[in-house]
């Protein structure tokens, strides 16, 4: 009797270490204000297509809580399934790094409300995103101007309009590149490389890529970016 006592107690260490989290454990927790049912799902893109890490039904009680194992930080998402037949404003973009990540917001603007905090490559992402809105919307105002039935069709105001569009799209590379390489401590910078600007002259791409600091270089975009630049170099 005394020894399965101790056979079972030591199973109950080794399953107490199993759980226990380390330096690389990413969790996520916080709430859905307002969510009475429905299920959330951790996601990720581990090459390319989209796979469910966890998932948690929620009945009547908004908080939740995931923990995965990361290699280093990547782009994440968060799905909430409210069972509404509308998959609008059901899906946050975060980037997830070792530690403890909260995120808040509320069941009917799940997406566009919501307020994350514990990962300083997300701080990034959203410092990126703030100013890349700006090149978006006067690309908006672009776009309605060449639809407006008011323009003037003449080829010296079509041609005035597509040399400002040109003008807004190379502002916004070259805010993106130099974003890549005034941060090449960030996983942001390999990312906004590779999903961002992957078309941009490759002299530009390997500047990043040759900039980055050892331990970005060997997280998953900094090795997927020097990947794609010698697949480009091999064509």
């Amino acid at each position: 009797m005394r020894n399965v006592i101790i056979t079972l107690i030591s199973f109950a260490i080794l399953a107490s270490c199993g759980t226990k989290d380390t330096e690389n454990t990413m969790t996520v927790t916080g709430k859905v204000k307002g969510l009475k049912k429905g299920t959330l799902y951790l996601q990720h893109i581990p090459d390319t297509s989209l796979v469910v890490i966890d998932s948690l039904k929620i009945e009547g009680d908004g908080n939740f809580t995931f923990k995965t194992e990361l290699d280093s930080p990547e782009i994440f998402y968060l799905y909430l399934n409210k069972k509404d037949n509308n998959d609008i404003n059901d899906r946050i973009t975060f980037f997830g790094e070792p530690g403890i990540i909260t995120i808040n917001t509320n069941w009917n603007t799940f997406d566009t409300k919501a307020k994350i905090e514990g990962s300083e490559s997300h701080k990034k992402l959203e410092e990126y995103r703030k100013v890349m809105s700006r090149f978006n919307t006067t690309n908006l105002e672009i776009m309605r101007a060449v639809y407006d039935p008011e323009t003037p069709k003449d080829s010296l105001t079509q041609d005035s309009i597509q040399k400002a569009s040109d003008r807004n799209l190379r502002r916004g590379y070259l805010f993106a590149l130099n974003f890549a390489l005034n941060n090449k401590e960030s996983h942001i910078a390999p990312y906004i490389a590779l999903k961002e600007v992957p078309d941009a002259n490759k002299i530009y791409l390997d500047s990043i890529n040759n900039s980055l600091s050892p331990e970005v270089a060997n997280g998953k975009y900094g090795r997927a970016l020097q990947e794609y630049l010698e697949e480009e170099k091999n064509k």
